[in-house]
C-alpha cells in the first residue's frame, strides 16, 4: 500500500484500487475509492460546502507479526479530523475512532493484513471489487465488523415492524411504501451514509454488517463523530441540506381523498368545510384529472375553468396542490416529441415500457436535464400558470410496472448505478422551475426521497399502505427512522390507503387512532381510497377521469356523528398547537431536527429510551404514545427522568418509571369520550395561561423541569 498525506488529505493505492480520506465538515470524513483511473467527480447528496476544518493527515510505522512469525515494520497511515479518526493499515483496512475509542472497522479476513485475532485463511477481503461483464462499471461489496452492543437506527422507511435495524437486511432499492435513504445513526456516537445512489443491500448482521452496490464507479460514504444523535444530525445535514421554512398557512389540515373527479366536486367539499367553521390549509386534487398520462393537463369535460376554481379555493384561504405523474402514455401529445429528443427511460431489451397502469407508459429520465425543463414547462403553462400552489408527485420512485432494476436505463447509466436518487430529481423539476418564478415558500408532497431531499421542500409520504393496526403500527417506525436520516417533514395516509369498508366499525375505530397520531405528527393529512367502490363512472369514455373509478367520501363528517365530534375535537387540538408547530418546522430548518422524534433523541442517556419504538416525542415538548391494537384502551408509558404531572388529578409522577395510562372508556355502537377533559399550561409562578382542553382518549403529563419556576409541556401520552 502507497501512501500520500498532503494538505490534510490521505490517498493510498494498491492493486489498481484508490482510495481517498478526506475532511468534510465538522468531525467528519468523506471516503471513497475507485479502480478506474480517476473518480466519477459525483457529489451525490453532498451538496453543501463543508465547514473549513484543520485535519491532519500523516504516517507512521507499526509493529507487524509477519507470516513466518518474525517481527517487522509496515507502515500505516491516519487522518484525523475533531473527533473523527481514520487509520488505514499496510492492507488498506481502516479502522476509525471517535476520539479514542473504536466506533468502526472495515472487515478484513486474509493471512495478511487482518487486525482481528479470529480466522484469516477465509480470504475474505474489505472491499470487493467485481467487473461488471460487459460494462465499465463494478459490483461492489464492503463489509464492517459488527459489535454486539450497537444500535442503529434511520436509513429511511421500511415497511416492518423493527426501529432498531440491527439485524435486518435493507434492499437499497425505492419501492412504492419502500424508501432508501442510506444515513444511519449509530448507538456507539457516529452517523454513517453510505453516498451511492446504486441500487443494492445493506445487511447489519450480528457477524458483520454489509453494504453492496450492484452497479457502481466509486465507493463513497461519509462518517461523522458526535456525542448525541441530535448532533450527529445536525452534522449531516449541514452538508446535505436542511429543509427551507415551512409555509405557516400549511401547518393545518390537508384533505384529500381517491380522488375528486370534478372541478364542482372540489368546490362542494372546500364550500362545506367554510360552512362547517373548519379551516383546510390545502385541499388536493388526485390522480386522472388529466385526459392521458403524460399530457399534464386537466379535462377540460370535468375541470371547465380551472383558474376559477383555483381563485374561488384561494378565496377561503386555501391552498391547492395538483397531482402530477412521471409516467407518459403513447396516446399522450408529449410522447413522441419527448420520445424523440431522448427524454423518456430507456429498456435495455424488449419492449419500451417501464409502466402499465391505466395505458401503455413509458417514464421520464429526470437525470436528464432537458427532460426537467421541458415537463416544467408543460406543467407550469397548464397548472401553475392557473394559480395551482403545489404539486403532488406521486409514483416518484418511480413505480415501475417490474421492478427489474437491470432492465432500464438513464441518460447517466444503468437504472443499477444511480435509480435511487430519482425521486430527489424528479423534485426539482417542480422545486427549480418554482424557485425560478420567485416562489420562496415551496412545499411538494412526494412518495418517495432520497438522501438531501429535505433541501427541496419535500414533504413524503409513507405511500400506499394497508388499512391495518398492524400497517399503522409500522408508519411510526418507517416516520421515526425517516426523521433521523434527515427527512423532517414526513406524513402517512390517515387511516392507511386501502379501505373495503368505510362502514366497518373496526376500521372506524383505527381511523380515529390514526387521526390522534397524525394530530402530532408534521403534516395533518386525510387521504386513502375507501372502499366499497361501488360508485358509478361518469362516463363511458375509456380516457380521462370520468370513467375511473373512486372511492367513499374521506371528510371528517363522513364516518358518522360522533366521529365527526371526536375528529373535529382534535382538529382543534392542533390548531391551538399552531405556534408549538412552527417552532419545531423552525428547528428543522436550523439544526435539522424531525419534528417527530425517537425517545433517545431527546433523552440520549437514558438507556431504556434506546428500547422503546411505540412511543416518541413530538418536539421536545409532547410525548405521545398512541394505541396501536384495536379495542386495546389502556397501555403502559415510560417516563424519563424528570418530574411528570396527571393533569387530571395533579399528581406528580417522578421519572425513570413505567405507568399505566388510559385512553378511553369503550367502543360501542359509537366511540364514547373518558373523563379527560383540560388541563393547564403553566410557564411559571403566579403567570396565568389559557385552559385548553384535552379531548378524549389523551392521557396528560407535564414535565417538571429542574428549574424550580419553571414547568413545561413535555408529554401527552395515551393517544
Amino acid at each position: 500500500m502507497r501512501f500520500q498525506t498532503k494538505n490534510g488529505v490521505l490517498i493510498a493505492q494498491a492493486n489498481g484500487e484508490t482510495l481517498r480520506i478526506e475532511p468534510w465538515g465538522k468531525d467528519s470524513l468523506r471516503v471513497r475509492a475507485t479502480m478506474l483511473p480517476g473518480f466519477s467527480g459525483k457529489d451525490w447528496a453532498l451538496t453543501e460546502v463543508p465547514e473549513k476544518t484543520e485535519a491532519k493527515a500523516e504516517q507512521f510505522e507499526v509493529d507487524h507479526l509477519e507470516i513466518d512469525g518474525s517481527m517487522g515494520k509496515r507502515t500505516s497511515a491516519s487522518i484525523t479530523n475533531g473527533k473523527i479518526r481514520a487509520v488505514v493499515n499496510f492492507a488498506g483496512v481502516i479502522t476509525f475512532y471517535k476520539e479514542d475509542q473504536e466506533i468502526l472497522r472495515e472487515y478484513h479476513r486474509c493471512y495478511d493484513g487482518t487486525i482481528s485475532k479470529e480466522s484469516r485463511c477465509l480470504k475474505t477481503v474489505n472491499r470487493e471489487w467485481k467487473g461488471v461483464i460487459g460494462g465499465s462499471e463494478y459490483s461492489l461489496n464492503l463489509k464492517f465488523e459488527s459489535n454486539d452492543e450497537e444500535k442503529i437506527f434511520g436509513m429511511g422507511q421500511y415497511q416492518q415492524k423493527y426501529m432498531d435495524l440491527k439485524g435486518c437486511t435493507l434492499e437499497l432499492a425505492q419501492r412504492n411504501s419502500q424508501i432508501s435513504v442510506p444515513f444511519a445513526v449509530s448507538s456507539l456516537g457516529y452517523g454513517m451514509l453510505w453516498n451511492n445512489p446504486a441500487v443494492g443491500q445493506v445487511t447489519f448482521g450480528k457477524n458483520y454488517t454489509e453494504w453492496t452496490a450492484r452497479s457502481t464507479k466509486d465507493m463513497d460514504y461519509w462518517l461523522t463523530a458526535a456525542d448525541t444523535p441530535k448532533e450527529i444530525l445536525e452534522n449531516y445535514t449541514a452538508v446535505t441540506g436542511r429543509a427551507p421554512k415551512f409555509p405557516e398557512d400549511r401547518m393545518g389540515l390537508w384533505q384529500c381523498k381517491l380522488r375528486y373527479r370534478t372541478q364542482e366536486e372540489v368546490l362542494e367539499v372546500a364550500r362545506r368545510y367554510q360552512k362547517e367553521g373548519i379551516k383546510i390549509d390545502q385541499i388536493v386534487i388526485d390522480f386522472f384529472h388529466w385526459t392521458v398520462q403524460g399530457d399534464w393537463k386537466f379535462d377540460e369535460k370535468y375541470w371547465p375553468d380551472p383558474k376559477a376554481m383555483v381563485d374561488e379555493l384561494h378565496s377561503m384561504g386555501i391552498k391547492v396542490i395538483v397531482s402530477v405523474w412521471p409516467s407518459v402514455d403513447r396516446k399522450s401529445e408529449n410522447f413522441w416529441p419527448m420520445l424523440d429528443r431522448g427524454l423518456l427511460i430507456k429498456t435495455e431489451r424488449g419492449t419500451l415500457q417501464t409502466y402499465d397502469f391505466q395505458g401503455d407508459c413509458v417514464e421520464i429520465d429526470v437525470f436528464n436535464p432537458e427532460t426537467r425543463k421541458y415537463v416544467w414547462e408543460v406543467c407550469k403553462k397548464n397548472y401553475y400558470d392557473f394559480g395551482i400552489d403545489a404539486f403532488w408527485l406521486d409514483n416518484s420512485e418511480p413505480d415501475f410496472g417490474v421492478y427489474d432494476f437491470d432492465h432500464y436505463r438513464y441518460i447517466d447509466g444503468p437504472a443499477l448505478s444511480c435509480s435511487n436518487i430519482y425521486p430527489q430529481l424528479y423534485s426539482r423539476v417542480f422545486y427549480d422551475g418554482m424557485k425560478a418564478e420567485g416562489e420562496e415558500n415551496i412545499v411538494n408532497l412526494l412518495r418517495c426521497a432520497w438522501a438531501g431531499s429535505q433541501k427541496y421542500g419535500n414533504v413524503v409520504w409513507s405511500g400506499d399502505v394497508p388499512s391495518t393496526f398492524e400497517a399503522f403500527y409500522d408508519q411510526l417506525q418507517a416516520g421515526l427512522n425517516m426523521g433521523l436520516a434527515g427527512i423532517p417533514w414526513w406524513t402517512t395516509d390517515i387511516g392507511g390507503f386501502m379501505t373495503d369498508d368505510v362502514n366497518d366499525p373496526d376500521f372506524q375505530q383505527l381511523l380515529i387512532r390514526w387521526y390522534e397520531f397524525a394530530v402530532y405528527s408534521a403534516v395533518f393529512r386525510m387521504h386513502g381510497d375507501r372502499g366499497p367502490h361501488n360508485i358509478p363512472p361518469l362516463d363511458d369514455r375509456d380516457f380521462g377521469g370520468g370513467y375511473l373509478y373512486t372511492g367513499q367520501s374521506n371528510e371528517l363528517w363522513s364516518y358518522g356523528e360522533e366521529n365527526y365530534r371526536i375528529m373535529k375535537k382534535y382538529y382543534d387540538i392542533r390548531i391551538s398547537m399552531h405556534d408549538y408547530i412552527k417552532q419545531l418546522y423552525d428547528e428543522a430548518s436550523e439544526n435539522g431536527s424531525p419534528l417527530i422524534r425517537t425517545m433517545f433523541y431527546e433523552f440520549p442517556d437514558d438507556k431504556k429510551c434506546w428500547e422503546l419504538q411505540d412511543q416518541y416525542m413530538f418536539g421536545s415538548e409532547y410525548l405521545v404514545a398512541p394505541i396501536f391494537h384495536l379495542n386495546e384502551f389502556e397501555r403502559e408509558v415510560y417516563l424519563p427522568e424528570g418530574r411528570w404531572e396527571d393533569t387530571r388529578d395533579g399528581k406528580v409522577y417522578e421519572g425513570g418509571q413505567t405507568v399505566l395510562a388510559a385512553a378511553t372508556d369503550r367502543f360501542d355502537s359509537g366511540i364514547q369520550e373518558n373523563s379527560i377533559r383540560s388541563c393547564k399550561k403553566v410557564k411559571k409562578e403566579n403567570s396565568t395561561e389559557d385552559t385548553h382542553s384535552v379531548w378524549n382518549f389523551l392521557y396528560c403529563f407535564y414535565f417538571v423541569s429542574n428549574c424550580a419556576s419553571d414547568i413545561h409541556i413535555c408529554a401527552s401520552v395515551g393517544v
